[in-house]
């Protein structure tokens, strides 16, 4: 019988490698995966791996052997959604913050006991952790919360294989990647509690089933003649499911808006209240009300209506575009001159037209637009009690042919920090080795060479 369920789960391993690639998981994604046991019981020392190597599916079956030939096998596994080393650099306060930290229960866990610490771990091998286990534990998983764990008792001599699944996104807006993390230790530092409560030796994995962050290059092209980086058309790409909005004056689109969140704060009552207008406007099936819209050849002005936003019962959201000739550029320019909130009557103005424009043939794009922190929003009142906040803000006002937007001058600047920095450290550097060029050319040979079996040179003082 434990030879059939040997090749059981090994053909449940080879099930979920083959499903992982069908389903077009890349083989390149590494995710970090901890281990540690209870106070008491040390690991075997392995070896980590070097540097810039990923952990197969082969190799983590061999650390695994190998950390469960001493150590205890009663097996917690956390297995979060997603997670990349990024996340412990960002938010477990490692520049000396600590009260910051989203895991406080982990980093006490690792600290007071042996641990291994594997940081990069393939997808494919940590997707299919639950299936190794249980061929070394030769026992089935058991998929729990700490509700049910402090109804179990577990006993020492026997095997056990608990897994525990983390959410990584809440799915609620209010709720921050941090925030969530935050929960996951919460529930990692119940767990532990109740197994130290109940006296029962324990090995604990921290690991995901994918990386939350993947580094790619999106698509850069070039404008020949103003040389400035331009993105292409922002509803081509998969990061956006649904088009932008489209306002039409005599069955032609003249405007176009994309987003990926429009969010408006109104401080009352002594807090900040925040809203999400995004899914009220793009999405599928959304329609958002346009009226109150029109465009012309100089002026645009694109007015998003809303119900119930907030405690306001009418609520608009209106952007105001305009272009016009210059002659230093000897090109049409278009600018986003003011964005307005109306709410019941009343308006609250925010001036775009220094930061945010583009050359008219184009549409502009930023990663965040705000009115606050470095705004390109400015309130045109110092206390506003409104706060405006784009995320992938996208918009063409003139010059749309079609459903899609022409390419993108993006609004990041000429010259970033890192650049300054390096131009100021070159500019130094030249001035410190022109100096010291100048000073060598200043050196003269002596004219006069003292005899030592002549008569000494006597120098006037005069010369």
């Amino acid at each position: 019988m434990a030879a059939v369920r040997m090749a059981a789960v090994r053909c449940a391993v080879i099930g979920v490698v083959w499903l992982s690639v069908l389903s077009g998981g890349r083989c390149d994604e590494q995710v970090p995966l901890m281990m540690w046991s209870s106070n008491g019981f040390p690991m075997p020392t392995q070896s980590s791996p070097l540097a810039g190597l990923t952990v197969s599916a082969g190799q983590l079956e061999s650390y695994l052997s190998t950390a469960l030939s001493s150590a205890p096998h009663n097996v917690l596994v956390f297995l979060q959604d997603k997670m990349s080393v990024d996340d412990f650099t960002m938010y477990g306060g490692v520049f000396g913050n600590k009260q910051n930290s989203a895991f406080p229960n982990l980093e006490v866990a690792l600290q007071s006991s042996s641990s291994l610490l594997l940081p990069s771990v393939s997808s494919l091998a940590s997707a299919s952790l639950p299936s190794l286990l249980q061929e070394q534990l030769d026992t089935a998983p058991l998929y729990m919360d700490p509700e049910t764990l402090a109804q179990l008792r577990l006993n020492a001599s026997l095997p056990a294989l608990l897994i525990f699944r983390l959410p990584y996104s809440s799915g609620a807006d209010m709720m921050s990647t941090k925030e969530v993390l935050g929960g996951n230790d919460e529930v990692i530092g119940q767990v532990l509690s109740i197994m130290n409560g109940q006296s029962v030796p324990y090995t604990a994995m921290y690991t995901a089933l994918r990386p939350s962050r993947v580094m790619e290059e999106p698509p850069v092209a070039m404008h020949s003649a103003g040389g400035r980086s331009l993105l292409q058309a922002r509803q081509k790409g998969p990061a956006n499911p649904y088009p932008p909005v489209e306002f039409k004056e005599q069955s032609s689109p003249c405007i176009l808006l994309w987003a990926e969140k429009l969010g408006v704060s109104h401080y009352h009552s002594g807090k900040w209240q925040r809203h999400d207008l995004g899914p009220k406007t793009f999405g599928q099936g959304v329609s958002p009300n346009l009226e109150g819209s029109f465009c012309n050849k100089t002026h645009s002005r694109l007015v998003l209506n809303y119900e119930t936003v907030l405690m306001y019962r009418n609520f608009k959201l209106i952007f105001e575009m305009s272009q016009k000739y210059y002659k230093v550029s000897a090109r049409r320019w278009f600018t986003l001159d003011r964005v307005t909130l109306e709410y019941d009557g009343r308006k609250a103005h925010f001036n775009g037209s220094r930061n945010i424009y583009a050359p008219a043939e184009y549409s502009y794009h930023c990663d965040s637009v705000t009115s606050f922190l470095y705004p390109q929003l400015v309130p045109l009142s110092k206390d506003s009690d409104w706060k405006l906040s784009f995320e992938d803000f996208q918009i063409q006002g003139f010059n749309v042919t079609g459903k899609e937007f022409s390419y993108a001058s993006d609004c990041a600047g000429f010259f970033t920090p890192g650049i300054w920095m390096g131009l100021v450290t070159s500019l130094l550097l030249v001035l410190v080795l022109t100096y010291g060029l100048h000073m060598v050319m200043q050196l003269h040979t002596m004219d006069r060479f003292d005899d030592p079996k002549g008569p000494a040179i006597s120098v006037p003082q005069t010369e």
